[in-house]
């Protein structure tokens, strides 16, 4: 028996990576920003749903399969773009895109990545999707959207809530960077863990490889980090999503939707499909959780598009609750990038089976055996206060 496999959930999986991911790394997964609020309530709020146990009935065939864009995929969950993934391993990105692929689910890669969308296509097979900040420099844009359409991707995941960048307080602290700057206090926290450095020594990827090379200018670290942190577009609008639809020509998700009314906006200006996010906690701190915004987001736009939710996921309990309040499927993104840390691939891996035995137990014991039966009917109570609740006292 592998390791991995006593591993039961995923916060299990998070205390390994925490055992075997130098710092820095480790705590730009675990972390949200200034007072971490709204990064601990995508979490608790799932607690506030109570599910509807039912019995005697027939559970045998039981089946996750659902669609997603269009394409039939193994359960409703997908990888959410997640930047410094080859940072919590060598090649971390290429590994979890692999884990993803034998899944059969979708893998989307990040813009900030350390492997690149050509280190993607070339150790994969199946399509996949790529995210995609609206950054002021559009040319670098242009290419960046050509690069992906010749890598085969199949939707690009628009980002729509990086205008300005969060401050997140522990990124500061440990003076977090890719690649790693050699100091006195980095170079003390990778040598706690040897097994990291050996990976990274024999991987050529140490950087944001979808950026290095492709701007204009020097390519060392700090002007790199100081191109990209002049580059996210305060001017980003919604025409910007039908601009970068035709340049794309295929089907585009928008990202970062939290208000009703953004979400009226992001269909009607061409998204195929969108995704209710506060970024993981690591922008506006203070912003509701995703679980708790959800039904608004559903009453909306949800006759008129996939509408699909990220921030929180630790379960298949929680997929579950997402799945009956309306979403059409989920994306995980911390729950992968610790099972990268813990285990490469096959903690990758080993977090999907979580979540998908998870699922599946869950499912059958609210008494349905078909994943597209869920709905409604499986919510007992939901103790999440409505927008605008009475204050109590």
């Amino acid at each position: 028996m592998s390791s991995l496999d006593t591993i039961l959930t995923i916060e299990e999986l998070m205390a390994r990576a925490r055992c075997r991911v130098p710092k820095m790394f480790f705590e730009y997964a675990d972390s949200g920003s200034y007072t971490e609020s709204t990064y601990r309530e995508n979490e608790s709020d799932f607690a506030k749903i109570k599910l509807n146990q039912k019995v005697a009935v027939n559970l045998e065939g039981r089946n996750l399969k659902t669609q997603m864009l269009g394409k039939t995929i193994a359960m409703p969950v997908a990888i959410a773009p997640a930047a410094t993934g080859g940072m919590q391993v060598a090649d971390g990105e290429i590994k979890a895109a692999k884990a993803a692929e034998k899944f059969g689910i979708p893998f989307t890669l990040s813009t900030m990545s350390v492997c690149s969308i050509e280190d993607i296509a070339e150790n994969t097979s199946a399509p996949f999707w790529f995210q995609l900040y609206v950054m002021r420099d559009r040319k670098f844009i242009e290419r960046l959207i050509d690069r992906a359409k010749a890598a085969n991707c199949s939707a690009l995941v628009l980002t729509m809530d990086l205008q300005i960048l969060g401050q997140r307080h522990k990124d500061i602290h440990n003076g977090l960077a890719t690649p790693p700057k050699f100091n006195a206090y980095s170079l003390w926290q990778m040598m706690q863990h040897p097994g990291w450095c050996l990976g990274m020594l024999g991987t050529r990827r140490h950087t944001f490889r979808n950026i290095v090379g492709h701007v204009d200018g020097d390519h060392d670290l700090a002007s790199l980090s100081a191109w990209t942190a002049s580059q996210f577009d305060p001017t980003l609008s919604w025409k910007d999503v039908a601009w970068v639809k035709e340049r794309f020509g295929g089907k585009v998700i928008v990202k970062g939707v939290l208000d009703a009314d953004d979400a009226r906006q992001a269909v009607d200006h061409g998204a195929d499909a969108v995704i209710v996010s506060n970024h993981g906690g690591r922008q506006l701190d203070g912003a509701p959780s995703t679980i708790r915004v959800l039904p608004e987001i559903i009453d909306a736009i949800g006759s008129r598009t996939e509408v699909y939710l990220d921030s929180g996921i630790r379960s298949g309990q929680d997929v579950l609750k997402a799945l009956a309040l309306g979403a059409r499927g989920t994306f995980i993104g911390r729950a992968m990038l610790y099972g990268l840390g813990a285990g490469g691939e096959a903690g990758v891996t080993r977090a999907l089976e979580i979540i998908r035995k998870e699922l599946d137990t869950t499912m059958a014991l609210c008494g349905e055996r078909d994943i597209a039966n869920v709905g409604l009917h499986n919510i007992y109570s939901n103790d999440i206060p409505p927008r605008n609740a009475p204050r109590r006292g």
